[in-house]
């Protein structure tokens, strides 16, 4: 696949992934790595995804018509970056959509996504009076419009077909669908009784792709939204639709990532990450989770952690971020920072199996917690503040041991037999 690309970008970004310029050069040709990136603007900050790279990560954030601030947006971006994300997605339904868009990406140093058909339906209501009179042209109209303001991957939910609303409804889903542009998208079909527009007019979609840049992300409808629904028809049928999507985006020489699941079953991720794999022939996988349990509101980025963990040891090469406020609210920039640790968790945990300087960072801390040396230990942890928060929180008799152990401190007594000299 051709890129839009300079070679000196290219060798820029392979010293940052630590690969050759070859090999880089070569994943974008096969469509196995995608480096989200509009022509229109420079990154500070840009990310490649894919096989043989290192796990990225992406934040959701953006505002609702409950809650709009831009200021606590931009926190939430300033938070995510902080903590180690690689790309942000801007989700905004809220007023003034457009205004929060542009400020979003002006202020971002990493990679900005968008799901255009959020701000179509919004556009819409406000020109018709509901969304479901939305037309192709505003479709395009605000592909167009978030290209121009310099958006560097969008997620199209082109895979979503008309037929599928009868498997829908015989099939009846414990959680029905819980993607919003799926659902908007479903909607949409069902009163006008026509094929998806998307999936309809995808080469008008992959000619404004081609023109500014940016990766094409297939937005996967019908993921799952519950275990009961783990794996199921329309998930699979959804993933046959995007499989040929791929193909598409490659023949447009336009680049392209595949969205995956959601509710999945711990016993059911390997099989998920090999099928997509199989099909899409290796394009990058950006996996939503997956959650491997559905009853641990509260505790979502952990539950999604484990399953992003398992999903990358299997393949997937891109995880979305999961909060401890999924399901309940809009995220708070201290909701963004657990969940983009708990992401980062699973990552790491993959990377360093496959990486010598990732498993370099693991070591490098463990030595300075042999030695006690508590300002070494800091500089090595992903959250230093917490870390010194928690040893500051209780008096230590000596800075020689922590208040677990005391004066039985395992690694004091060791030195002391002289074992490890």
């Amino acid at each position: 696949m051709n890129t839009l690309f300079k070679k000196s970008f290219l060798k820029k970004m392979a010293k940052k992934e630590k690969v050759t310029p070859e090999f880089l050069e070569a994943g974008l040709k096969q469509g196995t790595i995608v480096i989200p990136q509009n022509k229109n603007k420079e990154l500070e900050s840009p990310a490649a995804i894919g096989e043989g790279l290192k796990v990225k990560l992406n934040t959701n954030l953006g505002t609702s018509s409950e809650q709009a601030e831009l200021k606590e947006e931009k926190k939430k971006l300033a938070t995510a970056v902080k903590y180690g994300t690689d790309a942000i997605m801007d989700l905004s339904t809220g007023p003034q959509l457009k205004k929060v868009l542009k400020e979003i990406i002006k202020a971002s140093p990493v990679p900005v996504g968008t799901v255009p058909i959020y701000q179509a339906a919004l556009d819409a209501e406000k020109k018709y009076g509901e969304f479901e009179k939305m037309t192709k042209d505003d479709l395009m109209q605000a592909l167009i419009f978030q290209a121009e303001a310099g958006v560097d991957f969008f997620t199209i939910h082109a895979g979503i077909r008309k037929y599928f609303l009868d498997i829908l409804d015989k099939q009846r889903r414990t959680a029905g669908i819980v993607s919003r542009g799926g659902a908007i998208l479903a909607r949409w079909m069902f009163v006008h009784k026509q094929e998806n527009p998307l999936y309809e007019y995808f080469d008008e979609v992959l000619d404004i792709a081609r023109k500014y840049n940016i990766t094409i992300s297939l937005g996967d409808a019908l993921r799952p939204g519950a275990l009961a629904d783990s794996t199921d028809r329309l998930q699979m049928k959804e993933l046959e639709v995007l499989s040929g999507l791929v193909r598409r985006c490659w023949e447009k020489k336009v680049q392209v990532m595949v969205e995956g699941p959601g509710h999945i079953k711990i016993d059911e991720i390997e099989f998920n990450m090999q099928i997509e794999k199989k099909l899409c022939r290796k394009a990058p996988f950006y996996i939503l989770g997956p959650l491997t349990t559905d009853i641990f509101f509260g505790y979502d980025h952990i539950v999604s952690a484990i399953g992003g963990a398992i999903a990358a040891r299997a393949g997937a090469n891109f995880l979305c971020v999961v909060t401890p406020a999924e399901h309940l609210r809009q995220p708070s920039a201290e909701d963004i920072k657990m969940g983009v640790i708990a992401s980062r968790i699973a990552a790491h945990s993959v990377d360093l199996l496959k990486f010598k300087d990732e498993l370099e960072k693991d070591k490098k801390l463990s030595l300075a917690r042999a030695k006690r040396d508590w300002n070494e230990v800091f500089t090595y942890s992903i959250d230093r503040e917490k870390a010194e928060e928690y040893r500051a929180a209780k008096k230590i008799s000596t800075e020689d041991v922590c208040s677990m152990c005391g004066k039985l401190c395992s690694l004091k007594l060791i030195d002391k037999c002289d074992l490890l000299k």
